[in-house]
């Protein structure tokens, strides 16, 4: 079950391959998703030490949270992979010149995953030729319900 999708990263990348990575999170984080308090749009992720951790992710506390204890919205959030599938994606992100990308964050069990992509970045013509495409889908569904009728 998705909880959020990171929209801009299918506008700004070619999206090539894509990884579930768990989540360390903290108690209040967990409660924060479920309650639909998360953005990914400027999150993005780096490979350091042979660790990839998920920077920019944005969640925010809720109002039940304790008083005494001021959570970060915005920090460093370790993800976990297996050590075959980290040392791939780093060696694509150095060889081949992708980028790691957070593309969505969903229930599996109970347990909060996010999806990572190998992205490569799109040119503006680019951008611009998949947005006149998304609006020639868009009027041919328009076309097909006016004659359906």
């Amino acid at each position: 079950m998705t909880i959020v999708d990171n929209r801009k990263a299918f506008h700004d990348y070619f999206i090539e391959d894509r990884y579930e990575a768990g989540i360390v999170l903290q108690g209040w984080e967990v409660k924060a998703i479920r309650a639909g308090r998360v953005q990914l749009r400027e999150a993005y992720v780096i490979a350091r030490d042979n660790e990839i951790y998920l920077f920019g992710a944005h969640v925010s506390a809720l109002n039940s949270t304790s008083s005494f204890d001021h959570p970060e919205a915005i920090r460093t959030r370790k993800l976990l992979l297996h050590a075959a599938q980290i040392k791939k994606l780093v060696s694509k992100v150095d060889q081949s010149g992708f980028t790691m990308v957070p593309v969505n964050l969903h229930w599996v069990g109970g347990r909060v995953k996010c999806d990572i992509a190998l992205a490569k970045g799109k040119k503006e013509y680019d951008k611009r030729n998949t947005e006149k495409e998304r609006d020639w889908q868009r009027e041919q569904q328009k076309i097909m319900k006016i004659h359906r009728r």
